[in-house]
């Protein structure tokens, strides 16, 4: 099987690459049976033609020995999938890739390798991971908060114990790459000022309903220079594609079916919210909390929807491989009684039995009539 490791720049999938090979030497495999290539390095950056790169590889291969090949940001090759489908052929090759754009899995590799590769979406880190970052564990409140308002990228976390200014330019430069480098360029795009436009409005409303429509008339509003709807379509594809924004369809649970309009997007990272003009630091913390489930519930596995059950809304509704279903509902807190009732009475619409959680920030853990009302900061670090 393949190793397809995907996601954001910088989000770490270089680094468990390493840890990949550094497994496989303690296991005593030999360095020189290990051949592992990041196409982002300087002296790599000639090879970009997949036969010439290929021929290469294949010089180092004996027959008779089994050899760990690693191809990182592997769509920086021309043609790349031509040069996975052609190694994995070798019955004594064991691949691992990694590519910063979901057009990887999208793309004709995925017909060629149809059931040969395992799919690894690595993410900035986890609530967990960020508390394991830093000494100060016992102020686990604070520590939220900061996890709500920057960033989670693994560098950006390291830089923020030296110096915050340093952070604020680590993403500006990881939000210019994404945005010129593995969208404009790639896609031949000629006004970037209308993407960038688009990105703002999507990061200011992260978690609220969308669609093509709503967001063009939005930014037409007041503004000389249009965007048609069909650019918008286009321009949600490339965000997607480049994992700085995450797309959660929208599901009603009593038709058992997939709406087509009104979905909900979801940022990678929220420090890359503060890089806008718009946002405020302690400004939207229920949008913002949502946005942390969400990726949560992204990281455990399974489909992650928006939830529709007649006239109510269920803010996540997770499909997981075993045909099983989880629901849940987000809110900053629900010790207002109107509040309550309205997170509530939405699930008690919903019949079945699979289990149902109302996450918040208050600290009282409770079971309402089989719903589970847990902290979600409890939730995050089991």
């Amino acid at each position: 099987m393949i190793k397809v490791i995907t996601g954001i720049r910088r989000c770490g999938k270089s680094t468990l690459l390493e840890a990949f090979k550094n497994e496989l030497l303690n296991d005593g495999i030999e360095p020189d049976k290990i051949i592992f290539l990041n196409f982002e390095e300087r002296e790599n950056l000639h090879l970009t033609n997949w036969i010439t790169l290929y021929d290469e590889i294949i010089e180092k291969v004996t027959p008779e020995d089994k050899f760990y090949i690693f191809l990182d940001e592997v769509q920086l090759i021309n043609d790349f999938e031509k040069l996975v489908n052609s190694l994995f052929t070798k019955k004594n090759i064991d691949l691992y890739i990694t590519g910063s754009n979901a057009y990887l899995l999208s793309s004709e590799l995925a017909t060629l390798l149809t059931g040969r590769y395992i799919a690894i979406n690595l993410l900035p880190f986890s609530f967990k991971e960020y508390v394991a970052a830093f000494d100060e564990q016992n102020n686990i409140d604070r520590l939220f908060r900061k996890y709500l308002n920057s960033s989670s990228f693994p560098e950006a976390v390291t830089l923020s114990k030296v110096d915050e200014n340093l952070v604020t330019d680590y993403l500006q430069s990881i939000y210019d790459t994404v945005l010129i480098k593995d969208i404009a360029q790639r896609h031949n795009l000629r006004n970037v000022n209308k993407l960038q436009r688009v990105v703002s409005f999507l990061f200011d409303f992260v978690g609220s309903y969308v669609s093509p429509t709503n967001i063009a008339n939005q930014l037409n509003h007041n503004s000389t220079k249009k965007i048609s709807h069909n650019t918008i379509i286009k321009y949600l594809n490339f965000l997607t594609q480049s994992y700085i924004l995450y797309e959660a369809p929208r599901y009603d649970i009593r038709g058992k079916e997939l709406l087509s309009i009104n979905e909900k997007y979801y940022v990678v990272d929220l420090g890359l919210k503060n890089i806008t003009a718009t946002n405020k630091y302690e400004a939207d913390l229920g949008r913002k909390l949502e946005n942390v489930v969400y990726l949560e519930l992204l990281r455990r596995g399974g489909k992650v929807y928006v939830g529709k059950y007649n006239d109510r809304e269920i803010d996540f509704v997770v499909q997981k491989a075993n045909n099983e279903r989880e629901y849940y509902q987000v809110a900053y807190t629900v010790t207002d009684e109107k509040t309550f009732n309205r997170e509530i009475s939405a699930f008690e619409k919903i019949k079945d039995n699979y289990p149902k959680f109302l996450l918040t920030l208050d600290y009282d853990n409770a079971n309402i009539n089989g719903i589970k009302k847990l902290n979600v900061i409890d939730w995050l670090l089991e």
